[in-house]
């Protein structure tokens, strides 16, 4: 096991390796089906232990206030031209630690403290930084909610549009954690234009689905694109953002400013809310977009959503009903509204056996947040595994014959799992097994 690979840990650090040993094995023993997860290849892992986690970079390139950044330089040019290329953007920054960062940035460039902005409630499947009101987000703007519906669990556009045009936010966000269909970036910039609001996408989470050209692309559309480099983009935990260098609202809300809107997004990374970047992260995410340029990712990032529509029709076969009916995407949510047991209860009985979920509000769901009613399934990293249509049936019996069986959980629980680590021998999980 790629443990193995590091001889000075296991020598100078064995706790500390135990449980890098541990993690290893749950992780090619368990089905790991956490929507938002999945594996970072040994190149990346490497370049993410790499001697650029000595370096203090604070700047940009060919600005930095440390001297020695010749290579530093170099990596993070890189690392940008790689990832404009990836998306066909216009800027690129490499920098934010993380997603939720990555969005705190685009606020802190675009709007005043207290500016409205539209966005979808984390209990409707929307996204924290969003405008939730426990985050910075909701604290220090106003989340305008549009959600989905709770019968088809879609978006409509049309009620989106009324609602814009009665409280005209300045900036719409479009892009969730769990939200199973196709987003419609032309119908959002249309209504984005017609109230003079940015417009923001958040592709966190479909990004591999854009880059294999089965989601729509935002980048036309959008002022902005931030996302993230792990998830399904199998690189390292840190974030990006992607924006035009010049755009209209930026001139009508910033007439005094002598920034452009890439400048202004750069300026907030840093100075504003970081110091140095993480260079070794940053190296880890010019090797997953390298990666992500070839063909054969782009058919990881298709079978991705071929093996979820297996996983949620074999589901839906047997009896296990689906919030909003179907999936467009990487995930779908189980809807347990109707049985006695929450979605807490059920994602707990899956990882006692050896699938690892989390619990999740579906639309229209009256649990608490803390409960909920639903399981989010993603099949992101078990494709990286190597798994396809077919596997997914047995993926979906398993599922099936937890949830029947929830008052014997600790019953069943030691056979499945022994089941299910059986069956992961036959596939290869990057950065462990490969």
């Amino acid at each position: 096991m790629s443990v193995e690979r590091y001889p000075h840990l296991k020598n100078d650090d064995p706790e500390v390796y135990n449980l890098i040993c541990q993690q290893a094995q749950m992780e090619s023993s368990t089905l790991k089906m956490i929507a938002s997860e999945s594996y970072a290849s040994f190149d990346v892992i490497e370049a993410c232990g790499s001697i650029f986690t000595n370096k203090y970079a604070e700047g940009y390139p060919g600005a930095r206030y440390y001297e020695g950044n010749e290579y530093a330089d170099q990596l993070e040019n890189l690392a940008i031209a790689r990832g404009k290329e990836l998306f066909g953007c216009e800027h690129m920054n490499v920098q934010p630690y993380s997603g939720s960062p990555a969005n705190c940035a685009v606020y802190r460039a675009l709007l005043n403290v207290g500016d409205k902005i539209m966005g979808v409630p984390v209990s409707e499947g929307g996204h924290l930084t969003h405008g939730w009101k426990v985050s910075f987000s909701g604290k220090d703007y106003q989340q305008i909610a549009y959600r989905p519906n709770q019968t088809t669990g879609r978006l409509d556009m049309d009620e989106v549009r009324e609602i814009a045009l009665r409280e005209r936010p300045k900036l719409i966000w479009t892009g969730m954690s769990a939200y199973p269909f196709k987003l419609d970036y032309a119908a959002f910039a249309e209504i984005a234009k017609e109230v003079d609001a940015y417009l923001v996408a958040d592709i966190a989470h479909i990004n591999s689905l854009i880059i294999a050209g089965v989601h729509p692309d935002p980048v036309p559309y959008c002022d902005v694109v931030t996302s993230t480099a792990h998830k399904m983009l199998r690189g390292p935990r840190a974030g990006f953002i992607m924006s035009k260098v010049e755009d209209r609202y930026h001139q009508l809300y910033h007439a005094e400013s002598k920034w452009n809107l890439a400048q202004s997004i750069d300026r907030a990374v840093f100075p504003m809310l970081q110091g140095g970047p993480h260079l070794s992260q940053i190296a880890g995410m010019a090797t997953a977009f390298k990666y992500a340029l070839t063909d054969e990712f782009k058919a990881y990032g298709a079978q991705i959503v071929k093996n979820a529509q297996a996983l949620c029709a074999e589901l839906q076969a047997l009896g296990r009903p689906i919030a909003g009916g179907g999936t467009e995407t990487h995930l779908l949510l189980l809807d347990f509204r109707h049985e006695d047991f929450t979605g807490k209860d059920a994602s707990q009985a899956l990882a006692k056996c050896g699938i690892i979920a989390n619990f999740n509000m579906v639309p229209g769901d009256t649990r608490s947040p803390f409960k909920t009613s639903g399981v989010r399934l993603g099949t992101a990293a078990l494709t990286s595994a190597g798994m396809k249509e077919d596997d997914m049936k047995k993926v979906a019996a398993w599922i099936a014959r937890i949830c029947s069986n929830i008052e014997k959980v600790d019953e069943i629980a030691p056979v499945i799992r022994a089941e299910i680590a059986e069956f992961c021998k036959g596939f290869v999980f990057p950065g462990i097994t490969e």
